[in-house]
């Protein structure tokens, strides 16, 4: 964990990784609101990449899509590690589901289980360490 992080950022890491997309984008979202640049963006990109997830769950395909990308699209402007989490492994996992969602029919979509590596793996924040 990186000290230079509230202790209510690590919460809403916690949250997105056991699932609970809505609480987490709670959390991030007071943060966000608070925040500013650079670590304002930041946040608003992985609550995006969170909110993207609870309308997957939702099976709402075209918003996660749209907020997927929105997220991720923020978060490439950071370094491969920023906040004490691994950037770019949460960009690769996000785009992996990105591809998934855009290249596989709604109708098969629905029938897919979440978070399974065969079916929609979801993506997990990693913290990340700087050489």
């Amino acid at each position: 964990m990186s000290d230079d992080q509230p202790q209510q950022f690590w919460q809403g890491v916690e949250q997105f990784n056991t699932g609970e997309f809505y609480a987490c984008h709670d959390t991030l979202e007071a943060l966000w609101m608070e925040a500013t640049e650079p670590e304002k963006t930041f946040y608003q990109g992985i609550l995006q990449i969170a909110v993207a997830l609870y309308h997957l769950g939702n099976h709402n395909w075209r918003g996660a899509a749209i907020l997927l990308g929105e997220g991720s699209n923020r978060l490439r402007r950071y370094p491969s590690v920023y906040g004490g989490i691994d950037v770019d492994e949460l960009l690769e996992q996000s785009a992996a589901l990105l591809r998934t969602l855009q290249q596989t029919e709604p109708e098969k979509l629905a029938t897919m289980k979440l978070g399974e590596a065969e079916a929609l793996p979801l993506p997990k924040i990693v913290v990340g360490t700087e050489d």
